[in-house]
Protein backbone atom coordinates (compact mmCIF):
# COMPACT_ATOMS: atom_id res chain seq x y z
CA UNK A 1 0.00 0.00 0.00
CA UNK A 2 1.16 3.38 -1.27
CA UNK A 3 0.68 6.87 0.37
CA UNK A 4 0.36 9.78 -1.05
CA UNK A 5 1.97 12.82 0.59
CA UNK A 6 0.69 16.05 -1.78
CA UNK A 7 4.16 16.43 -3.21
CA UNK A 8 5.89 15.65 -6.64
CA UNK A 9 9.22 13.26 -6.45
CA UNK A 10 11.30 16.42 -6.13
CA UNK A 11 8.89 17.53 -3.30
CA UNK A 12 9.32 14.09 -1.76
CA UNK A 13 13.04 13.99 -1.29
CA UNK A 14 12.52 17.62 0.64
CA UNK A 15 10.12 16.55 2.43
CA UNK A 16 12.13 13.06 3.98
CA UNK A 17 14.93 15.05 4.24
CA UNK A 18 13.56 17.27 7.36
CA UNK A 19 12.33 20.65 5.71
CA UNK A 20 9.98 22.34 8.07
CA UNK A 21 6.27 21.89 7.73
CA UNK A 22 4.31 25.22 8.28
CA UNK A 23 0.79 25.09 9.18
CA UNK A 24 -0.89 27.95 7.64
CA UNK A 25 -4.25 29.23 8.33
CA UNK A 26 -6.23 32.64 6.76
CA UNK A 27 -8.90 34.43 8.64
CA UNK A 28 -11.09 37.42 7.45
CA UNK A 29 -12.41 41.11 9.35
CA UNK A 30 -16.06 41.25 7.92
CA UNK A 31 -17.87 44.32 8.54
CA UNK A 32 -21.42 45.55 8.45
CA UNK A 33 -21.92 48.91 6.91
CA UNK A 34 -21.39 50.74 10.65
CA UNK A 35 -17.95 49.21 10.51
CA UNK A 36 -18.54 46.86 13.45
CA UNK A 37 -16.97 43.74 12.63
CA UNK A 38 -18.70 40.16 12.51
CA UNK A 39 -17.24 37.98 15.78
CA UNK A 40 -17.50 34.18 16.11
CA UNK A 41 -17.48 31.70 19.70
CA UNK A 42 -15.81 28.42 18.80
CA UNK A 43 -17.45 25.66 20.16
CA UNK A 44 -14.45 24.56 20.74
CA UNK A 45 -11.88 26.40 22.24
CA UNK A 46 -12.27 30.07 24.85
CA UNK A 47 -12.49 33.29 23.87
CA UNK A 48 -13.70 34.78 20.53
CA UNK A 49 -12.46 34.68 16.96
CA UNK A 50 -13.15 35.92 13.31
CA UNK A 51 -14.23 33.86 10.73
CA UNK A 52 -11.35 31.36 9.17
CA UNK A 53 -9.11 28.63 10.05
CA UNK A 54 -6.14 26.23 8.53
CA UNK A 55 -5.17 25.95 4.62
CA UNK A 56 -6.11 22.54 3.08
CA UNK A 57 -2.90 20.25 2.22
CA UNK A 58 -4.25 19.87 -1.35
CA UNK A 59 -2.95 23.14 -3.17
CA UNK A 60 -5.45 25.36 -1.78
CA UNK A 61 -4.33 28.86 -1.68
CA UNK A 62 -4.82 31.05 1.48
CA UNK A 63 -7.26 33.03 -0.23
CA UNK A 64 -9.28 29.93 -1.45
CA UNK A 65 -8.83 28.66 1.81
CA UNK A 66 -10.54 32.38 3.73
CA UNK A 67 -13.61 31.66 1.59
CA UNK A 68 -13.63 28.51 2.27
CA UNK A 69 -13.72 28.96 6.04
CA UNK A 70 -16.26 31.93 5.73
CA UNK A 71 -18.96 29.85 3.78
CA UNK A 72 -18.30 27.06 6.06
CA UNK A 73 -18.49 28.83 9.33
CA UNK A 74 -21.50 31.45 8.44
CA UNK A 75 -23.07 30.38 5.39
CA UNK A 76 -21.32 34.39 4.03
CA UNK A 77 -20.34 33.66 0.52
CA UNK A 78 -17.34 36.11 -1.01
CA UNK A 79 -17.85 36.99 -4.41
CA UNK A 80 -15.66 37.60 -7.12
CA UNK A 81 -17.03 41.22 -7.39
CA UNK A 82 -16.65 42.17 -3.41
CA UNK A 83 -13.50 44.10 -2.86
CA UNK A 84 -10.89 42.25 -0.32
CA UNK A 85 -7.16 43.07 0.06
CA UNK A 86 -4.97 41.39 2.25
CA UNK A 87 -4.41 43.03 5.53
CA UNK A 88 -1.93 41.36 7.26
CA UNK A 89 0.60 38.87 7.78
CA UNK A 90 1.88 36.44 10.78
CA UNK A 91 4.83 34.51 11.46
CA UNK A 92 4.04 32.02 14.81
CA UNK A 93 7.19 31.05 16.30
CA UNK A 94 6.77 27.31 17.35
CA UNK A 95 6.73 26.68 20.84
CA UNK A 96 6.73 23.92 23.25
CA UNK A 97 3.26 21.99 22.11
CA UNK A 98 2.04 24.33 19.54
CA UNK A 99 3.39 24.46 15.92
CA UNK A 100 3.49 27.89 15.35
CA UNK A 101 2.98 29.08 11.81
CA UNK A 102 1.69 31.73 9.15
CA UNK A 103 -1.32 33.38 9.36
CA UNK A 104 -2.87 35.77 6.55
CA UNK A 105 -5.40 38.12 7.30
CA UNK A 106 -7.45 39.44 4.44
CA UNK A 107 -10.29 42.72 4.64
CA UNK A 108 -13.16 41.77 3.52
CA UNK A 109 -14.46 45.11 3.76
CA UNK A 110 -18.46 45.71 4.25
CA UNK A 111 -21.36 43.18 3.86
CA UNK A 112 -25.19 44.51 4.42
CA UNK A 113 -27.26 44.19 6.81
CA UNK A 114 -29.17 41.81 4.76
CA UNK A 115 -26.40 39.55 4.07
CA UNK A 116 -25.37 39.52 8.14
CA UNK A 117 -28.83 38.77 8.88
CA UNK A 118 -28.39 35.80 7.02
CA UNK A 119 -25.63 34.29 8.65
CA UNK A 120 -26.02 30.62 9.43
CA UNK A 121 -23.38 29.14 11.79
CA UNK A 122 -21.69 26.01 11.38
CA UNK A 123 -23.15 24.34 14.93
CA UNK A 124 -20.19 21.78 15.35
CA UNK A 125 -17.68 24.58 15.31
CA UNK A 126 -19.53 27.95 16.00
CA UNK A 127 -21.57 28.84 19.31
CA UNK A 128 -22.99 32.35 18.36
CA UNK A 129 -22.22 34.76 16.17
CA UNK A 130 -22.15 38.51 16.74
CA UNK A 131 -21.11 42.12 14.79
CA UNK A 132 -19.78 44.33 17.83
CA UNK A 133 -17.84 47.84 17.20
CA UNK A 134 -13.84 47.44 16.82
CA UNK A 135 -13.10 48.57 20.18
CA UNK A 136 -15.49 46.07 22.02
CA UNK A 137 -14.48 43.28 19.63
CA UNK A 138 -11.00 43.68 20.46
CA UNK A 139 -11.52 42.81 24.05
CA UNK A 140 -13.54 39.83 23.05
CA UNK A 141 -10.66 38.48 20.75
CA UNK A 142 -8.62 35.96 21.98
CA UNK A 143 -5.24 37.60 22.20
CA UNK A 144 -3.28 36.49 19.14
CA UNK A 145 -6.19 37.32 16.88
CA UNK A 146 -6.69 40.76 18.91
CA UNK A 147 -3.07 41.78 17.89
CA UNK A 148 -3.68 40.78 14.54
CA UNK A 149 -6.92 42.50 14.21
CA UNK A 150 -5.65 45.87 15.73
CA UNK A 151 -3.01 46.28 13.22
CA UNK A 152 -4.73 45.20 10.12
CA UNK A 153 -7.52 48.10 10.92
CA UNK A 154 -4.73 50.51 11.90
CA UNK A 155 -3.05 50.25 8.72
CA UNK A 156 -4.15 51.05 5.31
CA UNK A 157 -1.40 49.18 3.68
CA UNK A 158 -0.14 45.30 4.32
CA UNK A 159 1.25 44.81 7.55
CA UNK A 160 4.08 42.01 8.21
CA UNK A 161 4.03 40.83 11.98
CA UNK A 162 6.10 38.29 13.87
CA UNK A 163 4.01 36.71 16.84
CA UNK A 164 1.59 39.42 16.22
CA UNK A 165 3.67 42.21 16.74
CA UNK A 166 5.36 44.67 13.50
CA UNK A 167 9.00 44.02 12.55
CA UNK A 168 11.17 47.38 13.30
CA UNK A 169 12.10 48.38 9.34
CA UNK A 170 9.60 46.00 7.51
CA UNK A 171 6.71 47.44 6.38
CA UNK A 172 7.30 51.43 7.50
CA UNK A 173 7.18 54.04 4.78
CA UNK A 174 10.63 55.04 3.89
CA UNK A 175 12.75 52.31 5.09
CA UNK A 176 13.59 51.03 1.20
CA UNK A 177 13.98 54.23 -0.80
CA UNK A 178 15.88 57.22 0.53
Amino acid sequence: MTTDNGFGPDEAVLDAVGLPAIPVSAGALIFDRAGRLLILKPTYKSGWTIPGGVMEADGETPWEACRREVAEECGLTIGAGHPVRLACMDFRRPRPGKPGGIRYLFDCGAFSDARLAGIVVQPEEIAEHRVADLRTALTMLRKPIRRRVRAATRAHALCYLEDGRPVAGVGTAGTLHP
